[in-house]
């Protein structure tokens, strides 16, 4: 009987110490819906959760307690028997609870003005604002938590039609059938998912966030046709987190005001439109709604604490389909926060749902959702520095081996069947013979090559292509894939111009120093390359080719042209902090082409210079912080973000080396950012700088960027001709700025019409000294004049070059529209005053 006696006690202890964990789902007894928002909780205690979205919920319960009931408004309260001490798997299913209420009459009046002066919804928002420092993140020294991330992409709302094509065949089970009510309609095709865990790590002082990836698994498609690493980049800026206190939360490449915000009550109307009585501590719920239902805001409701915290305990978030964002069909995001020991708030859950579709009714469209979960979330535990210096992102060297058991056992979240089974179902829709050829096209449409496996021909769209210089222009070319090696690729084409009847080529070959494709971030590697081309002078455009068909279309005199031979010896060597370096070797020989001359003096007496050849070695310091983009065939397009960019670049000529005849030095600073202005939109700047140390040519100085192009750039100055003015010093200064269509947003008509206002300007300052002056140095090479001696290249004076524009963007969604006014130096040659310019850009 002793040993009974202590065999009982030690059982008791044993299960009055360690915790019970129970897992579950909860449904509508009559639909077998899952709900959300479900308050799971130990019978007559305080502990307790909430339901995700999925209607799945875990509950670790410290004690011996024999109960846990489920309850929320509207339904009845179900109560059910546990364990103590071992793991259970407990499903509930809620039937719906109706009352017999008095009879209530109510009468139309006069509807009232709606104020936020002794307004209660307004009152109480106020109290939420004042006590959110106290309730956010920042309100501890430390905090740190593990992070659950799942992100998947589905074709939505499909018809039937599509979905009984012969290509899916044996394919079906491929499609997800769903509640055609649901958000993204009744089939879907999922075509992406990923999952992340991670461990985060807070510390207030010094501020300092980290991030530290322990897994991560990716549906991985064809590197021939899709950049899988900018794909993670894209969606993952597209949904970014939610933070609920944040004065604005950035939505698809958006910023929209927090309906917490402090000036939240100048833009949003405010309801106490529930009383949650039956929870410790009670709740209001309180609804809010857009002043004006086209600005980019949300509506939804909003669960506040009245413990005195005034913390929010659970946000419901959409937006009104007014709204001004391209193709969202819907929108809905639910954030869940759990108490912390100290009786505050943090986020436990958040899931972000977007439909987007060209037609905003009906048809097939894009469905995306990204889940997370937090848990084990800690407080103010100080940790050893090195758990918060560095990176603010680190990816553990073995996060992509993990196993699908790891994944079993760690993931925070249960998928469904057809999530499941999306990683091995699109390796198996990769191998369709049709869907391969579908990618191939849309390669070929979008990034312009052609690919054969080791080999990809293109960009397409130089193929062909006219300028006054070689008229008509053939070129051909291509370059190999990582199919044939990852350390070496090469690159050439061949181009013939029949009214120069001469022959361009190029030629270059790169060898990856890190075993990465060099179209990889991060690139390291050394390249050789030469070019024999034709080139306008001052020109360097950025994400398209001097030689694209469409670029071929210029207005005015375009007959100022080179001829080039180029060698350069380039090393590239990028970081995961976004510092990058690259040091480069050139050898450039030019020569005139068209109506340019080299002319200068000899004994007094004009000389034609047939070409002129320097040599210099650059150095090149490149930070992009937090820097995310889209790795193209040609291009990395950037993805923007609130992130500035530094760049610092070093150019030193040298005469004698290699057959140089200049001794220069140049020294370029360049800074862009974009900054949200909240509600009025965004503003890109960029500021540049440049000086030249020492005396050289005026084809080797600073040859502003121009456009004589129908083509809006950014980059560029619309209205100025080529090299129509050079420096050997100068400060730029370019603004663009979008309002996302605030103002046409609140004029009848026009709103419907989505369209939004853009502003900028352009501003260059600079000239030359005398030393790399033509006029007092007159053994330098003359700036070019017309055939009736007027000067066709100037110097800047001490009047900058200013343009500006304003216009209207989203026209049609995709088309922006400037019309460009020129504001000095009018009295130049061949001059536009004004102009209209025309720019193409897919955005939300």
């Amino acid at each position: 009987m002793l040993l009974i006696s202590v065999a009982v006690f030690a059982g008791a202890f044993y299960t009055y110490g360690q915790t019970t964990i129970i897992k579950g789902e909860v449904k509508d007894a009559k639909t077998g819906q899952p709900l959300p928002l479900i308050t799971i909780q130990v019978s007559g205690t305080e502990q307790g959760v909430n339901t995700n979205n999925n209607g799945q919920y875990q509950l670790a319960i410290n004690g011996t307690f024999t109960q846990i009931q489920a309850s929320a408004i509207g339904y009845k309260t179900v109560v059910k028997n546990i364990i103590p001490g071992r793991g259970q798997n407990i499903d509930f299913a809620l039937s719906a609870e109706s009352k017999q209420l008095n009879e209530v009459v109510v009468k139309a009046g006069k509807k009232p003005k709606y104020r936020n002066r002794d307004n209660p919804a307004v009152e109480l928002i106020r109290q939420v604002i004042a006590h959110k420092k106290m309730n956010r993140l920042e309100g501890y020294d430390y905090a740190e938590y593990k992070q659950y991330e799942k992100m998947v992409i589905s074709l939505s709302d499909l018809s039937e039609k599509f979905k009984n094509k012969r290509i899916f065949k044996n394919f079906q089970f491929l499609f997800i059938t769903q509640d055609s009510t649901a958000m993204g309609g009744r089939n879907m095709l999922p075509l992406y998912m990923d999952e992340k865990l991670s461990d985060n790590y807070f510390r207030k002082d010094p501020d300092a966030r980290k991030q530290v990836v322990t897994a991560q698994k990716q549906v991985k498609y064809d590197e021939n046709f899709v950049d899988n690493q900018g794909l993670n980049a894209y969606f993952n800026r597209m949904y970014q987190d939610i933070d609920i206190y944040d004065n604005n939360i950035m939505l698809l490449s958006n910023q929209m005001l927090s309906p917490i915000a402090d000036n939240a009550p100048t833009f949003y109307k405010f309801f106490i439109t529930d009383t949650i009585k039956d929870q410790n501590p009670q709740l209001i719920e309180l609804s809010f709604t857009p002043r004006n239902k086209t600005d980019l805001l949300f509506q939804g409701h909003l669960y506040v604490t009245m413990d005195g915290n005034y913390a929010v305990e659970n946000a419901m978030l959409s937006v009104n389909k007014n709204i001004n964002v391209n193709f969202v069909r819907q929108m809905q995001a639910s954030l869940q926060f759990e108490k912390n020991p100290d009786g505050k708030y943090h986020l436990s859950n958040s899931d972000l749902k977007i439909d987007f579709g060209l037609n905003k009714n009906k048809g097939g469209g894009i469905f995306g959702e990204r889940a997370v979960t937090i848990k084990n979330f800690v407080i103010n535990r100080q940790r050893d520095k090195k758990y918060y210096e560095g990176p603010s992102v680190v990816v553990a060297p073995e996060a992509e081996d993990k196993n699908d058991v790891f994944w079993q056992v760690n993931r925070m979240d249960t998928l469904t069947a057809a999530e499941s089974n999306i990683y091995k179902n699109i390796d198996s829709l990769q191998v369709i013979p049709s869907v391969k050829r579908t990618m191939d096209i849309v390669t070929l449409l979008f990034a312009g090559y052609k690919n054969f496996g080791w080999f990809e021909m293109g960009p397409v769209n130089s193929f062909y292509s006219f300028n006054p210089v070689e008229g008509f222009r053939l070129r051909l070319g291509g370059r190999t894939t990582p199919n044939l090696s990852k350390r070496y690729y090469f690159e050439t084409y061949g181009a013939y111009g029949f009214k120069d009847d001469r022959f361009k080529y190029f030629l270059s070959t790169t060898y990856s120093l890190n075993d990465k494709s060099i179209y990889r971030f991060p690139q390291n590697y050394v390249r050789a390359s030469f070019e024999h081309d034709t080139k306008i002078p001052g020109q360097e455009l950025q994400f398209v080719q001097e030689d694209n068909f469409l670029l071929s279309f210029k207005r005015g005199d375009n007959d100022l042209w080179l001829y080039n031979d180029i060698f350069k010896l380039d090393y590239v060597h990028e970081f995961n902090n976004h510092f990058s370096y690259k040091f480069e070797l050139q050898n450039w020989d030019q020569s005139p082409a068209g109506e340019l001359h080299f002319i200068n003096d000899v004994n007094g007496a004009p000389n034609n210079v047939g070409h002129i050849r320097s040599t210099q070695l650059s150095t090149e310091l490149r930070y992009a912080p937090y820097e995310k983009f889209y790795q193209g065939k040609l291009y990395r397009t950037p993805i923007p973000d609130k992130y500035p960019i530094f760049t610092l670049r070093y150019d030193q000529a040298f005469d004698g080396v290699l057959g140089g005849e200049y001794h220069y030095s140049n020294i370029t600073a360049d800074i862009s950012k974009r900054f949200y202005l909240s509600q009025l939109g965004y503003t890109d700047v960029n500021v540049e700088a440049s000086n030249i140390f020492g005396q050289a040519p005026f084809p080797l100085l600073d040859i502003a960027r121009a456009n004589q192009t129908y083509a809006f750039q950014f980059q560029s100055y619309n209205l100025m001709n080529f090299l129509e003015f050079v420096s050997d010093h100068y400060v730029s200064l370019n603004i663009d700025h979008s309002f996302n269509g605030f103002f046409f947003n609140k004029i009848p008509l026009l709103e419907k019409l989505k369209w939004r206002e853009v502003v900028n300007f352009k501003g260059l300052w600079g000239g030359i000294r005398d030393q790399n002056n033509p006029a007092i140095h007159p053994d330098l090479l003359h700036f070019p004049v017309d055939g009736a001696g007027t000067p066709i290249t100037n110097a800047l004076g001490s009047t900058p070059y200013v343009e500006g524009s304003v216009g209207i963007a989203n026209i049609f969604k995709l088309l922006r529209i400037d019309y460009v006014r020129r504001f000095t130096y009018l009295d130049h040659p061949d001059v536009a005053r004004s102009g209209i310019r025309f720019f193409m850009k897919f955005d939300f």
